[in-house]
């Protein structure tokens, strides 16, 4: 298999795992949104998407390698999810590029090659190339972790919704707030986009059980009691997209129990997962590895709902 950019070693990929990279569903590590994600790639962001094939070369180099046919990337993704077997083999003329790397953790390899190893650079290259692909570093803390870290809380909502106290979570601005002060309860103005915080300390779920590496960092634990500027901003940049629709996959609607949805969201310096029928919980890049959770109250399924009419969703 060979691409437009690089050449895989002995023209054959021993294929591990693969992904979507489409407006609806892609690897949240490489961007807020979908352009993004496309441009840490060097893709151009095509409505219809690619998928991303991960493995490994004859010499057990790590190469990631883009196709364009994402229909058989689905197929193969879902009968994986089914555990049966497919053997997913992308017609050469489906490829459009071979980046070195991968850029998520992948804990598997291919039997009988060398361990996986960056590829040694192309002798032949103007200097143009991408590095290597590679996760974020676990023990880090930015934008990717970030955004892995919204995308773990999705993935565990149970384990991290039943240690939530609908009292002590955050209210959304237009909701009751709880005077820091005196304890008691004011109202807050109903016009006001931001959010005022109080939270309740809560055990993080043990980072090893996502299943992927630098997920939530050790130690994750939500936030300390206390306003916090962050949430207030946050979340008034998410009822901004309301008005000014962002990029494409900067909000994403996915399948959840019953007849709710699952919202991601994403911003500089935040990301947001919510349940429609539930709260929220945000985390942001000043406060590392916290999860704040954002109470229900009366304000926050207007957003959710006004949310979800503008996200893409999968097809």
């Amino acid at each position: 298999m060979t691409g437009t950019d690089n050449a895989v070693a002995d023209d054959a990929l021993y294929v591990l795992t693969a992904v979507l990279l489409t407006p609806a569903q892609f690897p949240s590590v490489l961007g807020d949104d979908y352009p993004a994600a496309c441009a840490a790639l060097g893709l151009d962001p095509y409505a219809t998407g690619y998928g991303l094939v991960m493995g490994q070369d004859g010499d057990g180099a790590r190469w990631t390698v883009v196709i364009d046919d994402v229909s058989l990337v689905a197929v193969a993704i879902a009968s994986w999810d089914c555990g049966m077997e497919y053997d997913l083999s992308p017609d050469e003329h489906s490829v459009v590029r071979a980046l070195p790397g991968w850029p998520l953790a992948v804990a598997v390899a291919a039997p009988g090659l060398a361990a996986p190893h960056d590829p040694a650079p192309d002798p032949g290259a103007d200097g143009g190339e991408l590095p290597p692909l590679a996760p974020p570093d676990p023990d880090a803390w930015g934008p990717a972790q970030r955004r892995l870290g919204a995308d773990a809380v999705a993935s565990q909502w149970a384990d991290w919704r039943e240690q939530i106290n609908d009292e002590t979570a955050l209210p959304a601005k237009g909701d009751a707030v709880p005077d820091e002060t005196t304890g008691d309860v004011e109202a807050s103005g109903a016009d006001d986009a931001d959010a005022e915080a109080r939270t309740e300390d809560t055990e993080s779920p043990d980072p090893d059980s996502t299943g992927r590496e630098g997920v939530v960092p050790e130690g994750a634990d939500s936030a300390p009691s206390g306003t916090h500027p962050g949430v207030r901003r946050a979340l008034a940049e998410a009822r901004a997209y309301v008005d000014d629709p962002p990029p494409p996959g900067r909000v994403r609607s996915s399948f959840a129990p019953g007849d709710a949805r699952t919202i991601r969201a994403d911003g500089p310096g935040w990301s947001m997962v919510a349940r429609t029928d539930d709260m929220a919980f945000l985390l942001l890049d000043e406060m590392p590895g916290e999860i704040l959770p954002v109470r229900r109250g009366t304000a926050l399924p207007g957003l959710l709902k006004a949310l979800d009419t503008l996200a893409v969703r999968p097809s």
